[in-house]
């Protein structure tokens, strides 16, 4: 879908549906949604005092205008209660609207800017949003299957003059997190059998080239030569080979400081020895979301040119029984030295990443951040909305949520107790793998805390929001592609402080 901005007025714009809002207990349209009522003759007044239009989140109430604009329809959007209005609200209002117009077979749709003038908001902010939620809300993956609608071809933004450039570049900036996040959503959306870790890393190699990274992949036996005992144990039960990708960006050459994102790879879990149940084991194909999200995530940074510099560490893997797979009651020695028994061959994330990060360390990269789908404990303290945060630096956890909470990603900070480590006490190894079945997301963590030496680090639990089962905003059935936008804006907010964007 093409998003520009045009100066003009929306009552007199050109396109199969206008786009207007109102806010939850309004009694009477303002602004630009006043101006529509008067031209429909007050048809939008007259819906909202016979409680047809009520404001509330996710509402689109459809008017057809027969004639009266130039517009085939319009639709009104629910805004919710003013006093909880913000940016991501807006987002979700662009996913929700967009879907019904599709719905509608409306290929042009123009739209005001939402938020601005009653929240403030700003004019770039907004568009922004709207483009992100607009295009993530229609975002379905097709390459299996035929899509049930033809796609809405263009969307108007209607701005003044003074508005024009900063809406402007608040669509480019949208369109980059959408498109970045689409394409983590396309990777994890993906069957096992062809998201494989050999296509993770030719689509790693795909992402350096068009934005000029430096790639690189460790096959088994690069792995070997560096000890990572603790990934290869993971991959022993597949006949699909492991692979370690690292993608860098360096926007700051004048710098050696690098941010270090790493993400989980298990492209399927089917918990190898230590076997999941069927029902629902073909979820398990989005065990990659975190290797998706760093992958992308390195991709918008590079879009956007920011002056910093951060290296994507991806182990990929798959998980999977055979007679040579890992056993519980094993033992692996990590490539920092560390040597871990196997309780359960389905935690086999932490292992992976306990290599990864000694080779992030090794590599002097800080801070660090992983992203993985670690722990059905944390879907179940926090449910399908929150996604876990651990750090050892409050300063790094705050900048996480302050980052989230932008993107419209939720985070919730989760303790790291130094009590709950004797749960990962092993009477014959450094470590094992699993503690008791309480507390399992935190011992979890505090697993991957042993391989970070004293290096700010924080760690992202996405096991619940990695995807959904239920439409809801910019939110659509399938993979989110969570964590791409947190990790953009992070990256952002690391790089004013460095001087900004590099053009």
């Amino acid at each position: 879908m093409e998003i520009k901005a045009v100066i003009g007025d929306i009552t007199e714009s050109e396109a199969d549906a206008l786009v207007v809002n109102i806010f939850e207990g309004v009694k009477q349209p303002d602004g630009a949604t006043a101006a529509v009522d008067k031209a429909l003759g007050g048809a939008v007044s007259q819906l909202i005092n016979q409680a047809a239009i009520k404001g509330k989140p996710g509402e689109v109430t459809i008017i057809h205008t027969l004639g009266k604009l130039p517009s085939r329809i319009v639709a009104v959007a629910g805004l919710g209660k003013r006093e909880d209005f913000n940016l991501d609200k807006v987002r979700r209002v662009a996913g929700d609207f967009s879907r019904s117009l599709r719905k509608l077979n409306c290929h042009k749709v123009a739209t005001i800017l939402h938020g601005v003038g009653t929240s403030n908001i700003e004019p770039q902010d907004s568009a922004e949003a709207i483009t992100e939620g607009s295009l993530l809300g229609l975002y379905h993956f097709t390459r299996y299957k035929k899509p049930e609608y033809e796609e809405i071809a263009e969307m108007l933004i209607i701005a003044n003059s003074f508005q024009l450039t900063s809406v402007s570049r608040g669509i480019e900036n949208g369109k980059i997190m959408a498109e970045t996040t689409a394409t983590a959503r396309d990777m994890v959306n993906e069957p096992a059998n062809h998201m494989t870790p050999a296509r993770m890393t030719e689509i790693a190699r795909e992402i350096a080239t068009k934005y000029n990274l430096e790639f690189k992949v460790f096959d088994s036996r690069d792995m070997e030569a560096m000890g990572m005992g603790a990934l290869l144990g993971v991959a022993s039960g597949s006949s699909q080979p492991p692979k370690l990708i690292t993608l860098g960006y360096k926007g700051n050459p004048d710098s050696q400081d690098t941010a270090g994102f790493l993400g989980k790879g298990v492209t399927f879990d089917s918990g190898g020895i230590s076997i999941k149940p069927s029902e629902g084991m073909g979820e398990m194909k989005d065990d990659m979301a975190g290797g998706a999200a760093v992958m992308a995530a390195l991709a918008a940074i590079a879009h956007l040119k920011l002056k910093i510099n951060v290296t994507a560490i991806i182990p990929a893997v798959e998980n999977l029984p055979s007679g040579n797979a890992l056993k519980p009651g094993d033992i692996l020695t990590a490539m920092n030295g560390k040597t871990i028994e196997i309780i359960s061959t389905d935690a086999e994330g932490r292992l992976i990443l306990a290599d990864a990060l000694s080779y992030a360390v090794k590599q002097k990269l800080s801070p660090l951040i992983d992203l993985a789908t670690l722990t059905g404990a944390c879907r179940v303290a926090l449910g399908n909305g929150y996604s876990g945060l651990f750090s050892n630096n409050q300063q790094l956890a705050n900048e996480i949520v302050r980052a989230a909470n932008k993107a419209g990603e939720k985070l919730w900070q989760m303790p790291l107790p130094e009590e709950y480590k004797e749960q990962n006490e092993s009477v014959i190894a450094d470590i094992k793998n699993t503690g008791n079945r309480y507390g399992g997301a935190i011992t979890a963590a505090l697993f991957l805390a042993e391989f970070i030496a004293d290096i700010p680090w924080a760690h992202i639990d996405i096991a619940g929001t990695a995807s959904s089962d239920k439409e809801s905003g910019y939110i659509v059935k399938g993979a989110t592609g969570v964590g791409v936008r947190t990790l953009a804006e992070l990256a952002l907010s690391l790089a004013r402080k460095n001087g900004g964007l590099l053009v």
